[in-house]
């Protein structure tokens, strides 16, 4: 618990509280952004970001970026919300403007559909924010000075590499330095700016002791983590790596579609870029990879060698605790199962082997995961995977691929699955295309279809 927060019970009892507090944000000369937060008056949270900002904050810069520094106070906030996620929210640090208003009604309900459907919860959380308008069309403005954030995994590497083709003045970004990330910028061979996140270790002590918990919209945190510090550092865009297939759900419940990716899609990017539009105007936030599917992204990296040794998508890899951390691949989850998946049609069996240290297309005992990224069994796992669609298209690639077609996997995905699936679905044509509903500026598109080779 941060210096000053009141001591949480020994049991916690989410229903005990009634307000979820917005308290106070500061950030210092260093960069270094506090953020303050409270369930009731009972118990307070702080959060540490650092903000990479070489040679310290100049006169004025903390005025300029206010903005920014509000949004992401609020945006942040939800990972303490959670625990209780009372009915209401007190905003005693300042009051969200009409597009940052949205886009906080959707992360506090949509933005925790998942968290509220493992928590049997009655329905997503509904706290209000004040006066929400939802944002007017947009024309994307071609940028000039791009930071890329980086995560790892072979998205950011493809997003990237669609930025440093436009010619445009780029650096990387990260909050944290997790292994892949590192690997990846090294491999690159670019610039990075190195943002740190950390949460109020009070946190842990509550989930331990009974407080709600549960997945939370954290792209949406780390975009705002971008944002300040593209302001900071003379940067007029973000270039976020989100595909299309991020905006497929999982379930329907409550009323809502529940979709583990919310913060990735392309509904909850509109909100974000215009709450950064309003809160900094001239600053832009896009996904340069909105218009391809996974599997289109997965062709492009394939042939992107640099980053093949460097790549992890595995979430194990990012766990918060350190004990529970994997070192690579580990081999036996929905992301590893469906980003071997997505690759294979377009690799070598014996190349992805090496990459993820066995053949789990020729594992039986997998067989039941890849039919669950088809929605075969149940719905589609609460991953960061594709849609449905990709991974038959994927399996239709794999059963006419001599080299995938007698793998123990592929035979019965074949035989199994795909005959109960309708002819027109999963056309691997159509699902490698690239959509037209994006908000790319102009001036990169033609990058983006040579990249992805669309």
């Amino acid at each position: 618990m941060a210096a000053g927060a009141t001591q949480p019970p020994m049991l916690f009892d989410p229903g005990a509280f009634t307000a979820f507090r917005f308290t106070a944000r500061e950030i210092d000369r260093s960069g270094l952004v506090r953020l303050h937060y409270a369930l009731d008056e009972r118990i307070a949270f702080t959060e540490e970001i650092r903000i990479p900002v070489p040679g310290g904050l100049g006169e004025g810069d903390a005025a300029r970026v206010a903005g920014l520094l509000d949004l992401l106070h609020w945006v942040a906030g939800v990972s303490y919300y959670k625990v209780a996620a009372p009915g209401s929210v007190s905003l005693e640090s300042a009051a969200p403007p009409p597009a940052a208003a949205a886009l906080l009604q959707a992360l506090y309900s949509e933005g925790l559909g998942e968290f509220a459907y493992t928590n049997s919860l009655a329905g997503p959380p509904r706290p209000r924010f004040g006066a929400a308008a939802q944002p007017a069309p947009h024309v994307p403005v071609d940028p000039q000075r791009v930071l890329v954030p980086v995560g790892g995994g072979k998205d950011s590497a493809v997003a990237l590499e669609i930025i440093r083709r436009s010619g445009l003045e780029m650096s990387l970004f990260s909050v944290g330095d997790a292994p892949p990330i590192a690997r990846t910028v090294a491999a690159s061979g670019l610039p990075r700016l190195l943002a740190s996140r950390s949460l109020d270790p009070g946190l842990a002590e509550l989930n331990r002791s009974g407080a709600l918990n549960g997945h939370v919209p954290i792209t949406a945190i780390v975009s705002c983590i971008a944002l300040l510090t593209a302001a900071l550092n003379g940067f007029d865009a973000v270039a976020m790596a989100n595909e299309r297939s991020a905006s497929s759900g999982n379930l329907r419940w409550g009323g809502i579609e529940v979709n583990h990716q919310f913060s990735k899609g392309l509904a909850a990017e509109r909100l974000l870029a215009a709450a950064a539009r309003e809160a900094s105007p001239g600053l832009s936030l896009f996904s340069v990879l909105r218009g391809a599917s996974e599997l289109a992204i997965a062709r492009a990296f394939a042939g992107m060698d640099r980053y093949h040794a460097a790549f992890t998508s595995c979430n194990a890899i990012f766990r918060i605790d350190p004990a529970l951390r994997a070192a690579s691949w580990c081999g036996d989850c929905p992301k590893c199962r469906f980003v071997f998946l997505a690759l294979a049609p377009f690799s070598d069996p014996a190349h992805l082997s090496e990459i993820f240290g066995s053949d789990l297309l020729q594992d039986e005992a997998q067989y039941d995961g890849f039919a669950l990224l088809t929605a075969t069994g149940g719905h589609k796992p609460f991953e960061c995977v594709g849609e449905e669609q990709e991974s038959i298209a994927a399996i239709r690639l794999l059963a006419q691929d001599e080299r995938w077609s007698g793998h123990a996997v592929v035979r019965r995905l074949a035989a199994q699955v795909l005959p109960n699936v309708p002819i027109g679905d999963g056309d691997p044509s159509a699902v490698l295309a690239l959509s037209a509903e994006h908000e790319v500026p102009p001036s990169l598109m033609d990058d983006v279809r040579a990249v992805l080779r669309a």
